[in-house]
């Protein structure tokens, strides 16, 4: 049974969701910048909190579509993971970092090999430390597919939060309505960001063309599936939605997602909940209302609870070893 209570005084999945962006402080957590080169000739961005010793258990997260450094949630969890003696790698995909990376290409929903090279190198670096994983909506569909890629993972546990899971259907979804407002934003930021590679690859995309460009599906259409290797954006949400490979999960993962999330249709919760029966390392949490990364919890306007964020922390933890179990005040240290 869910813990969670959403906030009487957040009415609506809209304000849910909009909450932690324009009204939530998020923790100041201090976190170094460094930059990992890739084996195609790119740079990832990768924002590190030291752990206290190099066998604490460590954190690898993920964010959301154009998801930032300053991105809400994602402070929440590496102050969770701070509060809890971990180390954690927060990477930003490739253009999220506050700069242009390098080569033609972006990041997208299906894309897997920049987590494993994080994965990779924490697992080079600290051997003895136990990995646990985070993704929230576009990184957490990552999440989901690296975990089926690789079910020899020594991977201890993972979450994901408010997956879109089915990528055409959440696609067709944010193009109706009041949703339609979330889909001009990340349209408006992704759209910046392909005018400026244009000065350094004028062959990218058909200017006219993206000026054309209104909706997800559209961008994708144009620029996310050719630029990335499939045919179109059809090909693309099918080979790159987490539900289709739910079932090859084998590391225990919480999935937490709201019924009244304004980027996804009901309908595909019901679906990931007919495969999680018959997968025991799926946990399902789905409540009626949270929005989307919402979860704003609380009995006062005064004193918001993020769920979400102290949810994943402790599922996380009760998969660890005795020592990253517990926050270090309960420890004594």
């Amino acid at each position: 049974m869910s813990q969670y209570r959403p906030a009487w005084w957040i009415p609506g999945p809209h304000v849910r969701t909009l909450w932690g962006r324009f009204v939530r402080r998020p923790p100041v957590v201090h976190t170094r910048r460094e930059q990992w080169e890739t084996p195609d000739g790119d740079v990832l961005d990768i924002d590190r909190l030291d752990a206290p010793h190099p066998d604490a258990p460590r954190l690898i997260l993920l964010h959301g579509l154009e998801g930032t450094a300053r991105s809400h949630y994602a402070r929440g969890m590496l102050a969770e993971a701070r509060e809890r003696g971990w180390g954690a790698d927060f990477l930003l995909f490739r253009s999220c970092g506050g700069t242009l990376n390098r080569t033609r290409r972006f990041y997208h929903s299906g894309d897997t090999g920049d987590l494993d090279l994080v994965v990779n190198r924490n697992r080079q670096a600290y051997p003895k430390a136990p990995l646990v994983l985070a993704g929230f909506s576009l990184g957490g569909n990552v999440l989901l597919k690296w975990l089926a890629e690789h079910k020899d993972s020594a991977i201890r546990a993972a979450a994901a939060i408010s997956v879109p899971f089915d990528l055409a259907r959440g696609a067709r979804h944010i193009d109706r309505g009041f949703a339609r407002v979330y889909q001009a934003n990340f349209i408006a930021s992704l759209k910046r960001k392909v005018y400026a590679k244009l000065d350094h690859f004028p062959d990218l995309v058909d200017r006219r063309k993206l000026d054309a460009v209104r909706s997800i599906r559209e961008f994708d259409d144009l620029l996310t599936a050719p630029l990335h290797g499939f045919i179109d954006a059809d090909d693309y949400y099918t080979r790159s939605s987490a539900l289709a490979v739910l079932k090859d999960v084998r590391v225990p993962t919480l999935l937490l997602s709201a019924v009244d999330d304004p980027f996804l249709p009901a309908t595909v919760l019901d679906d990931v909940r007919k495969v999680a029966e018959k997968n025991k390392a799926l946990h399902v949490e789905f409540v009626e209302r949270g929005g989307h990364v919402g979860f704003v919890s609380g009995t006062v306007p005064w004193r918001p609870v993020y769920y979400a964020e102290q949810r994943v922390s402790a599922f996380l933890a009760s998969l660890l070893p005795d020592e990253g179990r517990q926050r270090p005040s309960a420890l004594g240290v």
